[in-house]
């Protein structure tokens, strides 16, 4: 696993207001399919509504279970790349909470809790394309 985040994504309550409050400190924001992306230097910075977060990393119950709101995002450059990751980190102790499959956007992704229970989503999402550093830039998501 290369040492880098490509998203991190906040599970809120309120996705409205919570647009409105990284708004209100001059952050600029895309939204796309009740989800919020901010370009945050070299990654990415998620709005996302927090049951539907617990969702789709494979817990039940956003609201409650230790979950935090909180999902780290590692993108790859393909789907095996995914496969293996997942299968490195279930090797070092990992819980892997969703296994990996194709997604909603397009994409291909899983994700893990590591021993304290921290999630990760391992995703390769053909959409943001990483720089050969392994930076992401979001791209215009308004855009048709």
């Amino acid at each position: 696993m290369e040492q880098r985040v490509s998203l991190i994504t906040l599970g809120v309550t309120d996705l409205d207001r919570s647009k409105a409050f990284y708004e209100s400190l001059g952050w600029r924001g895309q939204e796309v399919a009740r989800t919020v992306f901010f370009q945050a230097g070299g990654l990415g910075l998620v709005l996302w509504g927090r049951e539907e977060l617990a969702r789709d990393c494979g817990l039940d119950d956003g609201s409650g279970s230790g979950f935090a709101g909180i999902a780290l995002a590692h993108n790859l450059r393909s789907r095996e790349e995914v496969d293996a990751l997942l299968e490195t980190a279930r090797k070092a102790g990992a819980t892997v909470t969703k296994p990996a499959a194709p997604t909603f956007y397009g994409g291909y992704a899983g994700c893990f809790a590591d021993p304290d229970g921290h999630l990760w989503e391992i995703a390769h999402n053909p959409g943001f394309p990483l720089s050969e550093d392994g930076s992401l830039t979001l791209p215009d998501l308004t855009s048709p």
